[in-house]
Parts: C-alpha cells; structure tokens; sequence
C-alpha cells in the first residue's frame, strides 16, 4: 500500500471564544493548515475529509461534516465524521490515512472541532458523561475526574506515585504552554501553586485536570504519488495503531494502565519498524496528570513503578532525554474533545518542520501522537518522521 505523508497542519487559537462558532474556529484551522503547506495547495486538491466532533450541547449532531467543510469551501467532496469521544480527531487522521494507503484519495483534510465553554457546568459534565460507562457508572453518580482519581489512587497505592509527582506533570506542560501562542492556559505555575490548588476528586486537584475548550484543527494528508507537488521536506506517517477495551473502569482487569493505549502503540511501533527509545518527542492524552504518568508505560517509555519519577527527574521536559507534550498538552494547551487528536499531529507537525518558535526542540527526527477515548475505551498512535521512509532524513 502507498505511504501517506503529513504535508500540512494548523489549528484555532484553544480556549472560550463567546463571538466565535464551531464553523467560524474550523475556517481559521482550515486555512492555517493550508497556509503551512509548502508548496501551496487548493481546495479543489482535497479528495475527501473526515471531521471529528462530539457535539458538545448537542449542536449539528446529524452531519456536522459537510457543515464545516462546505463553510470553508470543499463543495462536493465526500465527508465523514467519526466520533470517538476524545479519540475522535486522532482517529479521523487514522481515516485519512487508510484512505490514501487503500487509494480511494491522494489528498485529505483530517480534523476535528468542538465548542465546549457556551452551556452551563451541569451540561458540560452531562456532555462528558456521554463517554463514560452509561449504565453503571455514569447514572451512579462517577464523574471523569472520579473515575481518572480512582486510577490515580491506584497508582499511588501500587507504585508509591505521589502528589508531588503528579504536580510535576502540571508544571511541566504549563512551562510548555506559556510558549505556545494557541495555548488556553498559556501561563507557568510553580510546583507549589500545582500541589496547593484545590481539590476536585482526591487525590486529583485542579491543576491535576485539563479544561474544557472550543477550538478546531486540520491536518493535510497526501500521497506517495503527490507528496512531491507539496512540499520537498516530507514527513512520512510511519506508524498507525488503535485499539479498543471496555468502555467501564470497573469491567476491566486494570486500573493502572489503559490497554487500548497499549495495542496501539505495539501496532503502531511494527508497523513504523521504531520502538519507543527511536522517538525523539511524544504528545500524550494527559486529561488528567495520572493519564501522562500512565501514558508513559503504556507507550513503553518507562515501566509503570517508573513513572513519577521520570517526570520528576526532568526527562520528560523540553530539554530532557524524551520530551512529552511541547505543546503544553490537553492541560496547558486544551482539550476541545473533538479536536485534541488533530491538534496533536499540528504539533507534531511543527516539531519535525522547525516551525514549533521558542518549544521547537533540536533537530528532531521521529515523533509519536497518542489520543485516548473516554478513560480508555479507544486509543489511537501515530508515528511521524522526516524524509520519504526508512531513513529519516
């Protein structure tokens, strides 16, 4: 099958925008995304795209798809939107991927977009809720936080992570984020401000949790057989992995790890022919700061007892031995559920094109993007690096 290649990449601005509208953040991501393509492209290039949302507040559930992209222009194309709770952008490039290595497309728009800040506090955790367990868990009452501070709980009694070490998650992705213009929280806060802040699900506290966000971003996929009309600076898609478990905390066998995460990276690293110590960055799912710490065994980055201690040391900062989330993650950055997947490969985008301003790291060559759906029902990894293949260049 045909390698696909990430040719552009560009978002909105993350945060609360009461002028703006899930059409008007799309437009802006859209055209930033064409605008970082080298090479120029046009709209009558894009053979297909694939949008994916939630529809938080329940706007435009039927065909939000064709709502965006016939706003910004793409008359006539055929368009799918995919909806994976947090998953859904990550798996919409999973699509566009499958479509240019089967042949049905040579250039595709995977994106995503979401509204989340314009409904009360009550709908906004109905809204979430609707990814979570249904019949069990939601109508007793668990919230996310409830169901990630259970994991987090775990992973204290398991493997002694403690506070100060989920803290350092936060303090982290905010020194990150203050450097990234697009960023909702874009300003630093010390170790003391992240362990002193209150508590939302013990033993997570506010600097613990990712915000809700409106935001959009688009993602430019091309073929092996067009690449060269776009840009002569490649980034190849090495390696796809998704995987699915049990959408209830409580049905699974774990709490301590997410299994789906697992399945796509093992799937992802065979197909890239990396493993985790080829990569030179990661941005990881970190909704919640025990998400990062387990994201980062599940990826094999660590074992699980090793997780705080590898954010505490420093490894995982911009100047470390593997940096993770230089975007600021979902908690500096932002976390618009449907678009965090797509705005994930933006920065692994501008990582491996030198276009990431004061986070750009030295050089890098190999990037890996993980998105997870709900607390771990689905998960999504892509492998990213420079050149046309095998030889990053």
């Amino acid at each position: 099958m045909r390698d696909a290649y990430l040719i552009g990449a560009g978002q909105s601005d993350y945060g609360s925008f009461p002028g703006e509208s899930y059409r008007s953040l799309f437009r802006t991501a859209f055209e930033n995304a064409c605008d970082s393509v080298p090479a120029g492209i046009e709209s009558e290039d894009v053979d297909e795209a694939i949008v994916g949302t939630l529809g938080v507040g329940g706007r435009q559930l039927g065909l939000p798809g064709p709502a965006v992209t016939e706003h910004v222009g793409l008359h006539g194309i055929p368009v799918t939107r995919v909806e994976n709770a947090c998953a859904a952008s990550g798996y919409s490039v999973r699509q566009g991927v499958q479509a240019i290595r089967s042949g049905m497309a040579d250039v595709v728009l995977a994106s995503g977009v979401e509204i989340m800040t314009d409904v009360s506090g009550d709908a906004v955790r109905y809204w979430l809720g609707v990814s979570g367990e249904t019949e069990w868990e939601r109508l007793s009452g668990t919230t996310f936080a409830g169901v990630y501070a259970q994991m987090a709980s775990r992973h204290m009694q398991e493997y002694g992570t403690t506070r100060e070490q989920l803290s350092h998650v936060a303090v982290k992705n905010h020194e990150n984020g203050a450097k990234n213009p697009h960023a909702q929280l874009g300003f630093e806060c010390s170790l003391e401000d992240a362990m002193g802040a209150p508590t939302v699900a013990d033993p997570l506290n506010l600097y613990h949790c990712c915000p809700t966000t409106d935001g959009a971003a688009c993602v430019l996929l091309a073929s092996e057989d067009v690449v060269e009309n776009y840009t002569d600076d490649p980034i190849r898609v090495a390696g796809v992995g998704a995987g699915s478990d049990r959408v209830g905390l409580f049905q699974r066998d774990t709490y301590t790890a997410v299994p789906a995460s697992q399945y796509a990276a093992d799937r992802a690293y065979e197909m890239a022919g990396y493993g985790p110590d080829d990569l030179d960055f990661a941005e990881v799912h970190d909704c919640f700061a025990i998400a990062e710490l387990m994201a980062y065994s599940d990826l094999g980055l660590c074992e699980p007892e090793e997780a705080g201690e590898f954010v505490a040391s420093g490894t995982t900062k911009r100047d470390g031995e593997m940096p993770v989330n230089t975007s600021g993650g979902l908690k500096s950055k932002g976390h618009p559920i449907g678009a965090t997947g797509a705005g994930q490969v933006v920065e692994a985008f501008k990582q491996l094109s030198g276009q990431a301003g004061e986070r750009q790291l030295d050089d890098p060559q190999i990037g890996l993007t993980h998105n997870v759906g709900g607390s771990g029902g689905a998960a999504v990894v892509h492998v990213f690096e420079r050149g046309l293949g095998g030889d990053a260049a």
